[in-house]
C-alpha cells in the first residue's frame, strides 16, 4: 500500500519528526501493525543496512535512519504487544568486560531493532555474570558479544565458559564481531557466528535463531 511505502521511504530519509505520524496514519487505515512493521520498518532498514555494506551511504545516514526506525516504534510497540505480535526473537548484546568500545555494537543493536528483534543492550565493559544474569532474566535467544582490543578478546571465551557453567549455553546461540575479532577466533572460543559488519550480523542472527 501506499502508505507503507511512504513509511520505508520516509525512514530511508531518516524522517524521524514525521515518522509517528506516518505510522499513525497507516493505522488508522485499518493497516495492522504486523504489516506495518514488516513491509514498512523492516523493510526499510534492510534497505538502508544493505546500502551501508555497499558503500552507498554511510554511518551518520544509518543512524539517522534508526532515529526514525525508533520514532515510529513507540506508536507502533504498543499495538504490536496488543495483537499479541512476538518480535522475531530476544538478543542480549554487550561490549566485553575491559573494552569501552560501542560503536559498531550499537549500529548493530539498531538494525537488528529495525529488523524486527528485542535488543537487550547491557552496554559496555560487561562482565561474563552479567551476560549470564541478562540470558536468563530475558530468556535470550542469542548473545552477541562486542571487543574492539585484542587484550579484551579473551573475554568473550570467559563469557561461553560462563555460560556453559551456568547450564544455559544450549540454550542461547553466542556472535561475535569486533575489528580484532575473526572467524577463526571464533570457531576457536566456541561461539556460533561471526559477524565483520553490521549488516552482515543481522543476516547471521536470522540464519542462526530465525
Amino acid at each position: 500500500m501506499e502508505v507503507l511505502q511512504k513509511i520505508s521511504e520516509e525512514l530511508q530519509r531518516g524522517n524521524y519528526e514525521q515518522m509517528p505520524g506516518f505510522i499513525q496514519q497507516a493505522l488508522d487505515a485499518g493497516i495492522s501493525a504486523s504489516r506495518i512493521l514488516k513491509e514498512g520498518l523492516v523493510f526499510g532498514m534492510n534497505v538502508v543496512g544493505e546500502q551501508f555494506q555497499n558503500d552507498e551511504i554511510f554511518l551518520p545516514d544509518v543512524l539517522i535512519s534508526a532515529k526514525a526506525m525508533h520514532a515510529g516504534m513507540t506508536i507502533l510497540r504498543p499495538k504490536l504487544m496488543e495483537a499479541g505480535v512476538k518480535l522475531s526473537g530476544k538478543v542480549v548484546m554487550g561490549t566485553v568486560k575491559g573494552d569501552i568500545h560501542d560503536i559498531g555494537k550499537n549500529l548493530v543493536a539498531m538494525l537488528l531493532e529495525g529488523a524486527g528483534y528485542q535488543v537487550i543492550d547491557l552496554g559496555i565493559d560487561v562482565s561474563p555474570e552479567k551476560f549470564v544474569d541478562a540470558v536468563k532474566s530475558n530468556r535470550a535467544d542469542m548473545v552477541g558479544l562486542s571487543a574492539l582490543l585484542t587484550i579484551t578478546m579473551p573475554l568473550m571465551k570467559e563469557v561461553i565458559e560462563s555460560l556453559q557453567e551456568s547450564g544455559i549455553r544450549h540454550t542461547v546461540k553466542v556472535l561475535v564481531g569486533g575489528a580484532p575479532v575473526t572467524e577463526q577466533f571464533a570457531r576457536e572460543i566456541g561461539a556460533d557466528g561471526y559477524a565483520p559488519d553490521a549488516h552482515t550480523a543481522v543476516q547471521k542472527v536470522r540464519e542462526l535463531i530465525g
